[in-house]
């Protein structure tokens, strides 16, 4: 079996145990690597971890484990597929972090991997995934570090959760906000959807919205459904004023025989059409609010839909 190897590098203006920290935590990834859907710590032990870890490659939604070893003290992440997705047989490779001065790094990301069966094809399909989710990796590690090290993310980058109480079971509300293929049925705020799950779990959701001044606009999002009780999702079509916007809908049944759902979101706005969005006399604050109200209105709409289906189904 034919095995390549490649490198990827990055030089970053941050102390290098900064750019650690924020490799270490697979909960950050998602925000801060472009091809991350979702990611998911499965074990943890001493230096070691086992993840899950979804994400598009070449535009194709994808899922692998991988096992990690990390070294603090040298600044080294290792890495290797355990479960890999085809084309792939094998992959691995390692985060070195190497500091430069003070309050620069530079960051190698290298790679090996193998192509089931050698196929000439797969093989150049690996290349080409790898050197694009690499890419874009490094320069997305670079801008997350550079920003949050400048202390500017606090302002523009923020989460919060809506939740309601259901008297019905946590399933049939997940059920609701899983079958999103009938959302435009279901959901007033919701005109079109195109919808598909090629892989039980790793979905893709294409959606028109309608806002309060009956103007839609058009959204894809990959979402990630775990057991009955979590479904993690990215925008990958933004609206204008945000740069990210990732989310978690989860479902949990409470000792007293009801529910409690919850949306929670996490947001970066784009500050280049703050202005052009909101006018010119708009701040952060205002985009802030204006963006935090835009998507509590349609969340709390879904799980306004979903508690009323659960306390139908009891």
């Amino acid at each position: 079996m034919t095995t390549r190897e490649v490198e990827h590098e990055t030089t970053i203006h941050a102390p290098a145990a900064a750019v650690y920290r924020l490799l270490a935590e697979v909960a950050n990834w998602p925000r801060i690597f472009p091809p991350t859907i979702y990611a998911d710590r499965e074990e943890c032990g001493a230096g070691q971890e086992r993840i899950r870890i979804w994400a598009t490659a070449n535009g194709e939604p994808k899922t692998w484990t991988s096992r990690r070893t990390l070294d603090a003290e040298a600044l080294r992440i290792t890495f290797r597929q355990e479960v890999t997705a085809p084309p792939v047989a094998a992959m691995g490779g390692t985060w070195i972090v190497e500091p430069m001065t003070g309050d620069t790094s530079r960051v190698r990301l290298l790679h090996d991997y193998r192509a089931v069966d050698d196929d000439p094809h797969d093989l150049l399909w690996i290349e080409r995934a790898v050197d694009e989710n690499s890419t874009a990796e490094l320069a997305a590690l670079k801008e997350n570090v550079e920003r949050d090290h400048a202390a500017q993310a606090q302002e523009l980058t923020f989460s919060f959760t809506d939740t309601v109480t259901i008297d019905g079971s946590a399933k049939d509300a997940f059920d609701f906000v899983n079958e999103a293929g009938l959302w435009p049925e279901r959901l007033p705020h919701v005109a079109r959807v195109r919808f598909t799950e090629d892989t039980p779990g790793l979905q893709e959701l294409q959606m028109d919205t309608r806002a309060k001044d009956g103007s839609t606009h058009t959204t894809k999002s990959y979402r990630v459904a775990i057991g009955h009780h979590r479904i993690a999702y990215k925008q990958v079509t933004l609206p204008a004023l945000m740069t990210l916007h990732t989310g978690v809908w989860t479902f949990k049944d409470t000792d007293d025989g009801a529910a409690v759902a919850s949306s929670q979101h996490t947001v970066t706005l784009n500050t280049d059409n703050i202005a052009r969005i909101l006018g010119p006399e708009a701040t952060v604050a205002d985009a802030r609010a204006y963006v935090h109200g835009a998507l509590s209105t349609n969340s709390l709409a879904t799980l306004g839909h979903a508690k009323d289906h659960a306390e139908r189904m009891r």
